[in-house]
Parts: C-alpha cells; structure tokens; sequence
C-alpha cells in the first residue's frame, strides 16, 4: 500500500473517533469518567514522549543537515514555538463554550440521555447551550468552521507522522483517537442545544472528525505543489521545519488541552496512572521496533 494512503488511512481512523465519544454519550447510561480520565492522560504520554524524543530528534537532524550545526538547532527551535503559537492562536479565536476542548459536566451531558437540561449558568464550568431558533443555523454554523479549524493541525501532524515514519504515525493517531473520544462527548452537548436532534448532534461530531483528514490532504497537497521538486518530494528542510511545528502542537494539545481534561475527569492519581502509561507504552514500541 502507498505510504500517503497508510497515513490517510490512520488519520482518518483518528478523527473518526469522535463518533466514538458521541455513541459513548447517547448510549451509556452514565459516561465513565476515570475511563476518560486515563485515556486522556495515556494520549498526553503518549504525545509528549513521541515529540520529544523522536519527532523533534529527527526534526533536528534534518535541519542541521541542511543548514548546518549552527543553525540547524535555531530553526528546530524557532519550528517548535511556532507551532505552539500557530495552535495557541486557534484556541484564543475559540470562545470557551463552542470549543470543542472545552470539558463539559454531567449535567450537561444529561439531555443527551433523556434527561432534564441543565439550567443557564447553573454551577461552575457549565455553559448555557440553548438558543433562539433564530439562531440554530448560526451556531451550527460557527461550530462546524470552529471544529474545522481546531482539527486541522492534529490531523495534519498525524498525517506528516505517518508519512514519514508508519511506526510513528500508529502512536499519534493511537494518542489523537483517545484525545478525541471525550471531544466527541463534549461536541454532542452544544450541537444537541443547537438542533435538539440526536441523531444531528451524533453526526455532526462524527463529521468533525473528519476535518482532520481532509485538511491534512489538502495541505499536503498544498506543501508538495509549492514546495515539492521535480519528483514531487518536499525538501528535508521543510519536513524538519512542518516536523518541529508538530512537535510543538503536540505539546501545546498535551499541556494545555488533554492534561486539564484528564484532571478534570479523574479522582486520585488516574491522570497522573495514563500520563505514565502514555509514555510507558510509546518508549516500549520505540525500542521494539528499531
């Protein structure tokens, strides 16, 4: 099989999980929130020893190869923060209740299964999702461009990962498809205010999902028209400079997104328990498969 249609393939599988959370909302009685908990922490593990010890390993190398030792680790350095900026960026443009990051209660999950919706700012961290029928298309929407958005990168470094290193791209979209089980539930809570329909608010989660493999096909196939040579092949330097990039919005999604999340969701040490597994399980199948 083609390497691109091995990393489509794993991309898509990634963002398709979100379904995954959105049935675990409609169809258990009560969500498993330690479950969530060290999944999220495992995903976090995973995503930070992956960037760390190898993408930004053979980001360097690339880019002190092609520009030497002297500058090669300025430009691994200056890739890394920029993609931090590039995600941080995206996150500041979301408002808290429509990002599809944002963890939501129990209450809030409620209707999803029947039950009585939770009241307008009815306790700490709970959104009010309900709106005006004047105002449903709107939301729908701004949250559709929202999930587009959001998804992008962690489609494209899942994409890149695997395009480069197979091995490397099953971890990250082991680790995204994780990340996007509890977004798949929290997606479900604002597109069922929205719509007051669960099978719209089920398939409007699952087909956020898939923001992730259409933007990472079409900014490869961006990458490689502009910047691909003769042979359509991107230069080393620009997969070192996309690859640090990556690295840094790995780290960004762990710290800033995955990690509260687990917090949130768990008791006692669960976050801590996946974060370690995380990287536990990664640096094994690193070594086993050199």
């Amino acid at each position: 099989m083609s390497p691109v249609w091995t990393a489509l393939g794993l991309t898509v599988l990634a963002g398709m999980a979100t379904g995954i959370g959105s049935a675990i909302a409609f169809f258990a009685k009560r969500t498993n929130h330690r479950f969530l908990s060290v999944a999220t922490g495992f995903s976090a593990g995973v995503m930070l020893y992956v960037s760390f010890v190898e993408i930004l390993v053979k980001s360097g190398g690339w880019l002190s190869a092609a520009y030497g030792a002297r500058w090669g680790p300025w430009a691994n350095v200056g890739a890394f923060f920029g993609g931090m900026a590039v995600i941080g960026l995206i996150d500041s443009l979301i408002p808290s209740a429509e990002n599809p990051h944002e963890t939501h209660s129990e209450r809030e999950v409620a209707p999803l299964h029947g039950g009585a919706p939770a009241a307008a700012g009815n306790g700490a961290g709970t959104h009010d999702h309900r709106a005006r029928n004047d105002r449903l298309l709107r939301m729908g929407l701004f949250m559709a461009l929202a999930l587009t958005i959001h998804n992008f990168p962690e489609g494209l470094a899942t994409f890149l990962a695997a395009l480069e290193d197979p091995r490397v791209g099953v971890a990250i979209a082991v680790a995204i498809a994780l990340h996007n089980i509890p977004e798949g539930i929290s997606v479900s809570v604002p597109i069922f205010y929205a719509t007051g329909n669960r099978r719209k608010a089920f398939a409007y989660s699952l087909l956020s999902g898939l923001a992730e493999p259409v933007g990472a096909i079409l900014a490869y196939l961006a990458l490689v028209l502009f910047l691909g040579g003769d042979t359509g092949a991107m230069p080393k330097q620009v997969v070192g400079l996309l690859f640090g990039g990556v690295a840094g919005v790995m780290v960004y999604i762990s710290l800033d997104e995955l990690l509260p999340t687990s917090r949130a969701y768990g008791k006692g040490h669960d976050s801590l328990l996946g974060l370690l597994a995380g990287m536990a399980v990664m640096a094994l199948s690193l070594l086993m498969m050199r």
